[in-house]
């Protein structure tokens, strides 16, 4: 009965094969035979996870070489099937209006308990080995897995997303389109807040807002590089890049008025306008800013903030390319170019858009 299956197959009549196979397997149900047929008409049925399942059942349990070549030849079919339908998808979704913009894939945190499957839906919707796959996912903090068109993007992260993974993506129009303030100084608090800062044209003025329209905060610390004199092995004197010190940032989200607010240590006039810090001028920035936060702090208290811009930045500053496209609104004062300051922004203007 086996050569009658094998030959409705050659000729395509997958109704008889399926009546045949329906009585041999109730005569033969381990007959590896059976269950290659079987796994054939799961095939031809589009019932691609049962014919896959199958097939990689006979590899592991038959011996007959035979059938380990046919069920070989099975997986590479399904193989081909999906990366074509993949590829057809990706270029749909690629040529639909604003999909070609530039964008970025967001990997969000995993508990480890979480991580075993996870890893292993993850290595099939990216094509990636399990290892590898649960060397990417992130245990903490937010990883910037994948830059590119954010159609390609969207396809990846909904695969993603139904399959229990968190992830986010956002195009950098999104980042860019965001209003940044640098703040001087508070000069009131009460019963609105009002700050004088500086817009992106550099013109200073003030802006007042409800304390209840700040949404976020996001507080990060950017290194300050210096030129050292340093001693090598063969006791040369050579010149080295250090990272010498931090300068403070913190980021207040106004998302309905699509605005961040941005003040850092050495740019905050704590001897101007609202009396906050008592003997400011006899105290170290690093008091100030500190006796700064918590002010801040007292006015937020039900507000997120969200303090992994280190981590998030270790998976970001090789993406030099994608960076380039930031404008950081920073304005440390550099002697060389660096990624930092873009990254910082990109991490705010992420957990704005989000």
């Amino acid at each position: 009965m086996i050569e009658q299956v094998a030959i409705a197959f050659e000729h395509k009549d997958y109704q008889t094969a399926a009546k045949l196979l329906k009585q041999l397997q109730k005569e033969s149900p381990e007959n590896p035979w059976v269950q290659y047929y079987l796994a054939r008409l799961d095939e031809v049925s589009q019932k691609r996870e049962d014919a896959e399942k199958i097939y990689r059942q006979l590899l592991r349990d038959t011996r007959n070489a035979k059938i380990v070549t046919l069920a070989r030849q099975g997986l590479r079919r399904l193989q081909e099937i999906e990366l074509e339908e993949r590829q057809r998808a990706i270029s749909q979704a690629k040529s639909e209006p604003n999909n070609t913009e530039l964008g970025v894939l967001i990997l969000e945190p995993l508990s480890t308990e979480m991580k075993t499957e996870a890893s292993r839906k993850f290595a099939q919707i990216m094509q990636l080995d399990p290892y590898t796959a649960r060397l990417i996912l992130p245990s903490r903090g937010w990883r910037l897995y994948r830059t590119g068109q954010v159609g390609e993007l969207k396809f990846y992260g909904k695969q993603l997303q139904q399959a229990g993974i968190p992830c986010f993506w956002a195009t950098m129009a999104q980042i860019q389109q965001i209003q940044v303030y640098q703040v001087k100084h508070f000069q009131a608090s009460t019963p609105q807040a009002t700050v004088v800062c500086r817009n992106e044209v550099n013109q200073l003025g003030s802006l007042t807002f409800d304390w209840s329209e700040v949404t976020a905060r996001v507080v990060g610390l950017l290194p300050i590089f210096e030129q050292v004199v340093d001693v090598d092995a063969r006791r040369k004197l050579e010149w080295k890049t250090q990272t010498q010190d931090y300068a403070q940032f913190c980021d207040l989200h106004i998302s309905g008025r699509r605005s961040i607010l941005r003040l850092y240590d050495n740019g905050y006039e704590f001897q101007q306008g609202l009396k906050i810090i008592p003997q400011a001028s006899q105290n170290t920035i690093r008091i100030n800013w500190n006796s700064l936060s918590s002010w801040i702090d007292q006015q937020l208290p039900q507000v997120k903030i969200w303090s992994d811009f280190t981590s998030f930045a270790d998976t970001t500053l090789d993406q030099t390319e994608m960076l380039s496209h930031i404008k950081s609104h920073i304005d440390l004062l550099r002697r060389e170019q660096t990624n930092w300051d873009s990254a910082f922004h990109l991490y705010s203007g992420l957990v704005f858009v989000k």
